[in-house]
């Protein structure tokens, strides 16, 4: 894992679960790969194993992350799929609305955004 700047806004474990998904939906980790071991990320994180144990867990109760005896955690094979639906869903739900909104209150036009979002190499 990269390196992880923790905030003050949100619960570590949460902040590393969100991290272990972006990794996720960016195949650093592919369905198969296995994730690192609890003991590994706390102490290269300076992590309570409890905290990493959580994140681990929130991941496996989401069926995103499965447990193999003896082995440790693994990505399982429709995780990308479901993670891609899932932050889709919260970004049209959650984020879009507050970006809709700033949008309107800026005055902008699509043709701005789309200059803008050219310039930036977004297409």
């Amino acid at each position: 894992m990269a390196a992880i700047q923790w905030s003050d806004g949100a619960p570590i474990y949460r902040q590393l679960k969100e991290r272990v998904i972006a990794m996720m939906l960016d195949g650093l980790l592919k369905p198969g790969d296995p994730l690192p071991s609890v003991r590994q990320v706390a102490a290269e994180y300076q992590l309570n194993p409890i905290t990493v144990s959580r994140a681990y867990q929130e991941l496996a109760d989401e069926a995103l992350v499965e447990k193999r005896r003896g082995l440790g955690m693994y990505v399982t094979e429709e995780a990308a799929k479901k993670l891609l639906v899932n932050e889709r869903e919260r970004f049209l739900t959650e984020e879009w609305p507050q970006v809709m909104e700033r949008i309107a209150r800026l005055g902008l036009r699509l043709d701005e955004l789309m200059a803008a979002g050219r310039k930036e190499g977004m297409q």
